[in-house]
């Protein structure tokens, strides 16, 4: 049976609660309160599985592969740097982990959304692999290195301190984001946490406006940290309670990662306006092939200007509106919902960009006996172009949101259509 069909007609229970607590609580040390975190959060992760074909998911990867060859042309690099702020101008050479390809699937292939440069549930979703049960004829999605998410976990983070740090050992990690004990995912923090401390590395969990940077070194607790695992949404450090990791990261006294450099090559939403466009890409020195897997893959993108207002006004419905620097679809509107003042409001907005809207797959399943009609889309983790796993997201509404009954994170499997 095609992915399609199972998509819209398998409600087979994929996830155990139960055993889903368990391993998050095992993940975690059984520190709380990861270990309630099913409950606490009822709506981040589905009890169904997404289906994909995996020649589907084989030309994913080739997009992220294409996107990560422009990412590293020099002239891409120049042009992209030229609107972002002065401090992602250095490239201290952590590549960023954790990149988040963020897709739609449409009868044409994988339409790439949106790219994240601290992608979030890339943790969880290792769990969530490992209680999900196969149904209905599909294998599991898990395209992690052979030796599995743990190993790959190493080697990403070794490999990133080896790119700015030749001699030394990476011993104390540092894992940030603003009052991080609020954070709607600081769960998923602890569990991260764990499993680097697993690796062999002291981990930290660090509130960004509670480091000291002093005699050169980046300091947490009075502790010298070597390497910052990056969650905060302050892509570019600008603000005043990130000083201290913003001087640090300057003069390379930190490896940072994810770093403003790796956001204004990779994240920014203006860059998307470069990738769709073919002609903009031959011009910067991108070979035919790059360029046919990187434009098609990509939705249409342009800037809003008020030179273009009256025509993006006119073609709304068609449309998807983001702000340049926004992230977790904060200030997202489909075009067909906007108003009038929101409108002005997205024109007053220095650097919003206009998307031409892909419509995302569709997950049908069951919830207190009725049959209701679920969006889909699928994220890619990966580190310097290879994937780390694969998950799909649930949802009801303009974005994903992890508010929806019977959405939230959901285990991908693989089927291969007849014939393959």
């Amino acid at each position: 049976m095609l992915p399609e069909s199972l998509n819209a007609r398998c409600f087979c229970v994929s996830v155990d609660r139960d055993d889903l607590n368990d391993a998050l609580a095992a993940a975690s040390g059984d520190v709380s309160p990861a270990t309630e975190f099913a409950t606490t959060h009822p709506h981040l992760f589905s009890g169904v599985a997404t289906f994909l074909s995996a020649s589907l998911l084989d030309r994913m990867r080739s997009v992220v592969q294409a996107i990560e060859r422009v990412a590293a042309m020099p002239a891409y690099i120049e042009a992209v740097l030229a609107y972002a702020p002065e401090i992602a101008g250095k490239n201290h050479g952590p590549s960023g982990v954790f990149m988040g390809y963020d897709f739609h699937l449409d009868a044409s292939g994988p339409r790439l959304i949106e790219i994240n440069t601290n992608a979030g549930g890339a943790f969880l979703n290792a769990v969530l692999a490992k209680v999900q049960r196969r149904c209905c004829g599909a294998q599991d999605a898990r395209i992690s290195p052979p030796h599995g998410f743990a190993a790959a976990l190493a080697d990403m983070f070794g490999r990133e301190w080896r790119s700015q740090r030749v001699s030394q050992p990476l011993r104390r990690i540092a894992i940030t984001d603003d009052r991080p004990q609020e954070q709607y995912l600081y769960p998923e923090f602890v569990i991260a946490q764990e499993m680097l401390r697993d690796c062999g590395f002291e981990a930290l969990i660090v509130d960004g406006a509670d480091f000291r940077h002093a005699d050169g070194r980046l300091l947490a607790d009075g502790l010298p940290v070597d390497l910052v695992y990056n969650r905060l949404t302050d892509f570019a450090l600008e603000q005043p309670a990130h000083e201290a990791l913003r001087d640090a990261y300057a003069a390379g006294d930190v490896v940072l990662t994810p770093n403003p450099f790796n956001h204004a090559v990779h994240a920014d939403k203006r860059n998307l306006v470069v990738l769709s466009d073919p002609e903009r890409l031959r011009h910067l020195g991108a070979d035919a092939a790059t360029i046919n897997a990187v434009s098609a893959a990509i939705p249409r993108t342009v800037m809003v200007t008020r030179d273009n207002a009256d025509e993006l006004w006119a073609r709304r419905k068609d449309l998807f509106f983001k702000p340049a620097k926004g992230y977790g679809a904060k200030g997202a509107f489909r075009g067909d919902k906007l108003t009038r003042s929101t409108w002005a409001q997205i024109l007053d907005d220095d650097g919003s960009i206009a998307q031409a809207f892909v419509p995302p797959s569709t997950r049908m399943m069951r919830i207190d006996g009725e049959t209701v009609s679920r969006k889909v889309d699928v994220r890619l983790y990966s580190y310097r172009g290879e994937p780390l796993l694969v998950a799909s997201r649930i949802y009801q509404g303009q974005t994903t949101n992890m508010r929806t009954p019977g959405g939230g994170f959901a285990p991908v499997l693989l089927i291969d259509p007849p014939g393959v």
